[in-house]
């Protein structure tokens, strides 16, 4: 058995089995296992009883907590690839060092915006409800027409990992990749996915059937997708967010679709999570998701080997592998 380290870690949610049993091996560790998410006044009374806290996406960091902490809080191991959930600059000011786990999820992510594209361009899921509630009446010609894929132009927003990922995926539907990053990626993956680089993003938007957000959110992404943004995009385009639903103004993006200047969406986040924009729960061309982008079993369990070499690394004395820093995406 391993000797356990004398740091102190908090879990704020529950993992996976194998994963929490490996930190109880590991490390002095406090689980979660009822999955209540905790209360702001909960994380308080962890961050000051820990040395290390394992948060998610949904645990609110922000400076106020970070200074209750006190001295005592070394690190922030984040179950998760986003870190807006965390504000890095006060927890850098405290010498309290962030990690995350990119790269994980990847695959899982790209495999659900593909999912969506597919849902939203053939109305997989108005057919699957027309089904279920029996009220499909049988074949006849006109009926549930969608959009074909192929030769269709897919415009991504933030060209990274996930990006790159779904871009391998579109182009093997057919569709032409197009893509908005704060600078163009490397020449031989450009040639490789045979895609064309725009650096105005209103330009890009104006001409695309298919917007996919894989950015971060970020000061500078808040409501990229503003209604005057969205107000860009053709009539027939369809809107794709597997990233953070705060990049989209969603009321702006509900009143598209009611109105018909934006033909679908097809989202897995929400500005407020878990709760929902109420003119979107009432929407046929919209295909909503609980937030499963990364909900795999293999994900989950990759996400929580991460969370684990970067504490051992850093307990250790060695620098976190997946250390986030103000300014960096994660």
């Amino acid at each position: 058995m391993t000797n356990k380290h004398h740091y102190r870690v908090i879990v704020t949610r529950k993992l996976p089995d194998a994963v929490e049993t490996r930190m109880m091996e590991l490390f002095d560790t406090q689980l979660n296992p009822t999955d209540r998410a905790m209360t702001p006044n909960d994380l308080c009374a962890a961050i000051q009883d820990c040395d290390i806290l394992v948060p998610t996406v949904t645990d609110r960091i922000d400076g106020a907590l970070l200074a209750a902490a006190g001295p005592r809080l070394k690190m922030i191991a984040s179950f998760g690839s986003g870190v807006d959930h965390i504000d890095l600059k006060a927890a850098q000011e405290r010498q309290i060092i962030v990690t995350n786990t990119p790269g994980v999820l990847t695959e899982d992510t790209a495999d659900v915006a593909m999912a969506l594209i597919l849902a939203v361009a053939r109305r997989l899921q108005e057919g699957e409800r027309l089904v279920r509630t029996h009220n499909w009446a049988g074949w006849t010609p006109t009926h549930m027409m969608g959009a074909r894929l192929r030769n269709k132009r897919l415009g991504i927003i933030g060209m990274g990992r996930i990006g790159q990922a779904l871009a391998i995926r579109a182009r093997a539907f057919g569709l032409a990749i197009h893509y908005h990053n704060r600078r163009p990626i490397e020449e031989k993956t450009e040639t490789m996915l045979e895609a064309s680089y725009w650096q105005d993003l209103d330009q890009m938007l104006a001409r695309m059937d298919i917007i996919a957000i894989c950015c971060p959110l970020t000061p500078g992404t808040l409501h990229l997708l503003s209604a005057q943004r969205l107000a860009l995009m053709p009539r027939h385009a369809f809107l794709i967010n597997t990233a953070r639903g705060g990049i989209v103004d969603e009321g702006a993006l509900a009143q598209a679709l009611k109105n018909g200047t934006l033909a679908g969406a097809g989202l897995d986040v929400y500005e407020q999570e878990p709760a929902i924009h109420p003119d979107l729960l009432l929407l046929e061309n919209v295909v909503l998701l609980p937030h499963l982008g990364s909900a795999t079993r293999e994900g989950r369990q990759e996400m929580g080997d991460r969370v684990m070499i970067n504490i051992k690394a850093f307990v250790d004395g060695h620098r976190a592998p997946d250390r986030v820093l103000p300014g960096l995406d994660g």
